[in-house]
């Protein structure tokens, strides 16, 4: 059996010759009946693909043991210590149970946690052993995993040659590339009227000097065919309001701020154009990354992470490096060693590996900013600004959050030059698609009220993610209502491990568990496609804080429901809740509608508006209004 190139061996460049050198039976058995026709060959290759799956893993087995080609052997005699080190390459293993377990900072086996010492082309992760890589390629969806043992590694092969000029022909490869945006036929064909009616009908609303037109297909974009492929196996059919327009800006180069509802495809939105700009530079050197995606939360990161994989798998030469707190630091520097495109980090992760000159950000070329809205307050704004002091003033800048406050808006606009500003719907806005139920509830009540929702076959739709505002509360509420409803209810907050909070994000994803009691931790970009209710236990702090949460129960176009306890703990906000959940339709409680504090705060709403109209500033236009107003004072 042949050995598969889709697995690499962390070792020097000069050292993977004599890895790809190595020949199997088959090879040997062609070599030694030379003079004969190629009919047996074919004969004997086909026989052994009827064999079963554990012949063919035993003969995978073996033919990893073998020794070097007898052509190394009978070359130029001055070439023996090469000779040597070939004997001394060890054959790729075929099992996971032959390979050692890791020493701190080694990186570890994504199946089972050994020694990580290969790297699969295929999925750019690291691997034990055949066994592991077969494993690892059927849970991705590549196959059926044992093809690992008995063919040629044909990944392997794509992502060599053919798939590399095949990226090069579409104008992006691992050279220089030749790609650039411009508009398509079709869209350069419609007047400015068609265009103006299309992004009225999509909600869309830009800002900004020679906006490019919005796509209404991917094929619009002319990506290489790799990538077309990858974004169909990925599910991206067709792009999304904010796709439309945010990818053939971002292609061509311009800042861009953006503001769209929550699950309406922002992240796929900023990776194009980010993969896009990794494909055109090649990797200069090990730690010095094209393009740089800094997030709040590690949840949102290894997301991010993900969905970037998903977008270059078959991609020559893009790797991307994950940098988060909560997991071990050796394993991610040792990933910086690789010629890395795309760095995925949390901020202060990333400071900490900079201090120790273990990354260079002088060679990016472009900087995304997600969840701008967190990632420029008190907390995260001077880490922020800190990380981009190391990176060249010439680059492309990406903001994007669901929220933008005006104060924010300000200082983001700082960190860009000439940008283009799109909002998608109704600006800082929860999601259109999901319904907003606020109920009045005092503080002893809200327990009582959600094992009833718990229990309503009408709202109970599992999984279901309760948002609190405090760690203990999350911990005590979680055994409640495993207690009294029976139902796999599992708790997620900061205190717990990165291991465990990523086991727990995977089970919700897969539906493993029916109640999720969660801090703000799930609260910003985590894609929840299957959760359909969220319950709003204690109301946030802010109401962007709010727009987030709620957005949960409604990802990339999905109805949802959000479901909101009030009481006057949050009486500070309740002007603010009157005016984003009565705009949807939704009906308010009258505790609420009659609060006292309701009506003091619309009317210092008043005054405030009244002083301002007061103070405007006196033109041509508008003097003889302020007479007339200041004549019927007098009377």
């Amino acid at each position: 059996m042949f050995m598969p190139r889709a697995l690499k061996v962390k070792r020097p460049a000069q050292v993977s010759g004599p890895v790809l050198n190595k020949k199997s039976k088959v090879s040997q058995e062609e070599r030694k009946d030379e003079g004969s026709s190629a009919t047996p060959v074919q004969k004997e290759e086909i026989s052994e693909s009827t064999k079963t799956q554990d012949e063919t893993i035993k003969a995978s087995g073996e033919s990893a043991c073998l020794t070097e080609s007898p052509v190394l052997k009978d070359e130029d005699p001055s070439a023996s210590s090469d000779t040597e080190e070939e004997e001394e390459e060890e054959p790729v293993k075929s099992f996971k149970k032959s390979q050692r377990w890791p020493e701190p900072g080694e990186p570890v086996c994504v199946m089972c946690g050994r020694y990580g010492e290969y790297i699969c082309d295929s999925t750019d992760n690291d691997v034990c052993s055949l066994e592991c890589k077969a494993k690892h390629l059927f849970k991705m969806g590549m196959g059926t995993g044992a093809d690992v043992f008995n063919r040629k590694d044909t990944i392997g092969d794509e992502r060599t040659q053919p798939q590399q000029s095949a990226v090069d022909t579409d104008g992006v490869g691992g050279r220089e590339a030749v790609y650039a945006y411009k508009d398509d036929l079709f869209i350069s064909g419609l007047t400015e009227e068609q265009v103006q009616r299309i992004k009225q009908e999509l909600g869309i609303e830009t800002q900004g000097s020679e906006v490019k037109r919005p796509i209404l297909e991917f094929e619009h974009c002319g990506f290489p065919a790799t990538l077309n492929g990858n974004l169909k196996k990925a599910g991206y059919a067709a792009p999304t309001p904010v796709q439309m327009q945010m990818v053939p800006v971002g292609l061509t180069g311009r800042d861009v701020i953006v503001s769209a509802d929550t699950g309406s495809g922002k992240t796929v939105a900023f990776l194009l154009p980010v993969v896009v700009r990794a494909l055109e530079k090649p990797a200069q050197s090990a730690g010095s990354p094209v393009a740089l995606i800094l997030t709040p939360t590690r949840e949102l990161a290894i997301q991010i992470e993900r969905q970037a994989k998903e977008l270059v798998i078959g991609v020559p030469n893009m790797r991307t490096a994950l940098l988060v707190g909560g997991m071990p630091l050796p394993q991610q520097l040792h990933r910086l060693k690789s010629s890395i495109k795309i760095i995925i980090a949390t901020p202060g992760r990333l400071i900490e590996i900079l201090k120790q000159k273990a990354v260079q950000l002088d060679m990016v070329k472009v900087v995304v900013v997600d969840e701008v809205d967190t990632m420029l307050k008190m907390g995260f704004q001077q880490q922020v600004l800190e990380v981009l002091e190391h990176v060249p003033e010439e680059h492309q800048t990406l903001l994007a959050s669901a929220t933008i406050p005006t104060g924010t808006e300000e200082l983001a606009a700082r960190l860009v030059r000439d940008p283009v500003r799109i909002a998608i719907g109704e600006k800082n806005q929860p999601c259109a698609n999901v319904r907003q139920i606020v109920l009045w509830l005092e503080e002893p009540s809200k327990k009582k009220k959600l094992f009833e929702i718990l229990n309503d076959s009408k709202l109970y739709q599992p999984p279901v993610v309760v948002f609190v505002d405090c760690k203990l509360g999350a911990d005590l509420l979680c055994e409640a209502v495993a207690k009294v409803t029976g139902l796999n209810t599992v708790a997620i907050h900061s205190d717990k491990t990165q291991w465990q909070r990523n086991r727990i994000l995977r089970g919700l994803l897969e539906g493993d568990f029916e109640v999720v009691i969660s801090t703000g931790v799930l609260g910003r970009g985590l894609d929840l496609a299957n959760v359909k209710l969220v319950v709003n236990f204690d109301m946030p702090n802010t109401m962007d804080e709010y727009v987030h949460q709620v957005g949960r129960a409604g990802r990339l176009g999905h109805r949802g429901t959000a479901i909101t306890f009030l009481n006057n703990t949050h009486k500070r906000m309740f002007l603010e809740v009157v005016k984003r959940v009565k705009a949807t339709g939704s009906s308010l409680p009258p505790q609420l509608l009659n609060s006292p504090y309701l009506h003091e705060q619309q009317k210092r709403e008043r005054k405030k508006v009244k002083q301002e109209s007061d103070n405007t500033l006196v033109t041509k236009n508008n003097l003889i209004d302020i007479i007339r107003k200041h004549d019927r004072r007098k009377k």
